[in-house]
């Protein structure tokens, strides 16, 4: 792999009174690698996700983005950014196409490239017969969709993505495999959480535990019963904690 890191967290902590958020994380998305980031709810992972994206304020450590502290990162940086955390981001009284087209936009696509980047959009993500339907009438599914759509059009350097098979069929699971997969190689950061972990063995680099605001491991993606290492490693951790 070549070139900066797209993404390095530095001992990173966040605390909501007398709650751990997450503490001293170390973590890092190289190009052209997929890092998956799994745990059991509330174990903090949309926090840091939160975190990197500068939705959130760390009360300590250092977070860069392709070498620049997020705080002070350009607009540029962030252009290269593609996210989806929590919850599709779409105008209700707008179509599929029109969000995917302001998308566009606000990533800094050039005003003469958005259409055909739009079209590549719908395409890629089988959003064709949805491309006039106003988004608060998608499905749950197909609202996933758009915004994953929103997320990857703009082919980012750097991609992260919370739970982003939530609500997706399996051939849409499928379609988010190979687009994943597909800018990776073209040298894309992926950051993706999930508790889907036989997804994410599917196309991981390497995944890192997550328990109780702690990185507290790894697994092997190409592992026999993931699942069962994922379980002791978790179990281990609780309870020694206790």
């Amino acid at each position: 792999m070549i070139g900066p890191e797209r993404l390095s967290v530095q001992a990173v902590s966040r605390n909501f009174g007398e709650i751990v958020g997450v503490r001293h994380i170390d973590l890092s998305v190289s190009p052209g690698e997929i890092h998956a980031l799994v745990g059991l709810n509330g174990a903090g992972k949309s926090t840091l996700l939160r975190l990197i994206l500068g939705m959130l304020r760390p009360d300590a450590g250092k977070i860069t983005i392709s070498s620049q502290p997020i705080d002070t990162a350009p607009p540029a940086i962030w252009a290269q950014v593609g996210q989806l955390v929590e919850y599709p981001l779409a105008y209700q009284e707008l179509t599929v196409r029109e969000n995917l087209r302001l998308s566009a936009r606000l990533h800094a696509v050039p005003r003469r490239a958005v259409e055909a980047v739009v079209d590549d959009a719908v395409r890629e993500f089988g959003l064709g017969s949805y491309a006039g339907t106003r988004s608060r009438n998608l499905s749950l599914g197909n609202r996933q969709r758009l915004g994953l759509a929103s997320a990857l059009q703009h082919e980012p350097q750097l991609i992260i993505l919370d739970e982003p098979t939530n609500a997706l069929d399996p051939r849409a699971v499928i379609t988010l495999r190979e687009a994943l997969l597909n800018r990776a190689a073209a040298g894309a950061g992926v950051l993706v959480s999930s508790h889907h972990l036989d997804e994410v063995a599917r196309i991981a680099d390497r995944i890192s535990v997550i328990n109780e605001g702690r990185l507290i491991g790894s697994l092997d993606p190409s592992g026999i019963d993931i699942e069962r290492a994922f379980f002791s490693l978790v179990y281990a951790d609780s309870s020694q904690a206790a």
